[in-house]
């Protein structure tokens, strides 16, 4: 062989080999992270976080970020732990439950006056202990009545835990597979706002069942009301262009009106209830809860504190990732208030109020 024939075959296999680390070089970094100026238009929500993004991630990279550090790593892992502690919240409280299939029954013969009064003669206490939230043992074991057989009805205290979880599960999923393409980004919006809004008409039914549990037709007005609030604020978030960064406060607005309009239902509570002790308490927890989200809800509005230094909190600590946390606050807060809710119409009957 001559020097010159070896001399092009050593070149071709070097040609070959640097290829081949090319090709390497490029499939690993290929789903790497990028900037904010990298980002397609759709994706370009807050200019202050600057670094960290994915973008255009098949579904299956997508999945598999979870596990990596990026800047959406956080927004997803706070909701998916909140989810978690309300699914086990959700079945501790279902173990408690005598008869879980006869929810649905409960249901339909609640708008009854007649089975509504017989419902709410009972004095069993299955949540006492609320200062301890988890301590589900605890809460569910004491003082339980002999002579009732019968707890009041529990649907709509699972109502409001079903819609926590998929708020909180919509959440997360939206933020993990968000960067897939613009298509699923637009769908996976709105199914992550239409769970905020589904979460906020379910927290409205334990307070309103039980408090007017002998009164069904301020039942029907107020969760009507509060239902079709959250039905309109969903069909007017599924345009596309309320997506945008331009119209996050406008999206928040929505939401406070719909949180804000159960200001007119606890006045009413307050006024009917005056005189019962536990009235305070509920209060107590309610107003937590509430200044949770508004809080929560202005750290989203002005994008503090990334805001006041771009690019040293894109990874953590940005303005979404405090919204997270106090969601999970506020909904832990409304959670405590509906186990005394639940506890009191076990205990007090419909002679004893309005």
């Amino acid at each position: 062989m001559s020097k010159r024939k070896k001399g092009r075959d050593l070149g071709t296999e070097e040609m070959k080999y640097t290829e081949k680390k090319k090709m390497i070089t490029s499939s690993s970094s290929r789903w790497g992270l990028i900037s904010y100026d990298e980002l397609p238009e759709y994706m370009k929500d807050n200019e202050y976080i600057l670094r960290y993004y994915r973008a255009n991630w098949p579904l299956k990279e997508a999945l598999f970020s979870i596990f990596r550090w990026h800047n959406e790593t956080l927004n997803i892992w706070t909701h998916l732990i909140g989810f978690f502690v309300f699914l086990v919240l959700t079945v501790l409280n279902l173990e408690q439950v005598p008869k879980v299939a006869d929810l649905l029954s409960n249901f339909t013969r609640s708008f009854s006056v007649n089975a509504i009064v017989d419902a709410s003669h009972n004095h069993s206490n299955f949540f006492s202990g609320t200062d301890a939230l988890f301590d589900m043992e605890k809460t569910m074991s004491s003082e339980i009545s002999a002579t009732v057989s019968t707890p009041a009805t529990r649907w709509p205290f699972f109502v409001f835990l079903a819609g926590a979880m998929f708020c909180l599960m919509s959440s997360s999923i939206c933020h993990l597979f968000g960067c897939h393409s613009h298509k699923l980004n637009i769908f996976l919006l709105r199914v992550d706002y239409s769970g905020i809004a589904i979460m906020i008409i379910a927290s409205f039914f334990p307070p309103i069942y039980y408090i007017f549990q002998c009164n069904p037709i301020w039942q029907f007005i107020y969760l009507t009301g509060i239902t079709t609030m959250g039905i309109f604020t969903i069909f007017t978030l599924f345009s596309p262009a309320m997506s945008t960064g331009k119209f996050r406060a406008y999206r928040a607005m929505l939401f406070c009106a719909m949180g804000l309009s159960g200001i007119v239902p606890a006045i009413h509570a307050i006024i009917v209830n005056w005189s019962e002790p536990r009235r305070t308490i509920t209060l107590v927890y309610e107003l937590a809860m509430a200044l949770s989200y508004l809080t929560g809800t202005m750290f989203y509005v002005s994008r503090v504190p990334e805001k006041w230094k771009p690019g040293f909190f894109d990874l953590a600590g940005h303005s979404h990732q405090i919204f997270h946390v106090f969601v999970i606050a506020g909904a832990l807060a409304h959670y405590g208030a509906a186990l005394i809710f639940l506890e009191w119409r076990d205990r007090v009957g419909c002679d004893k109020l309005v």
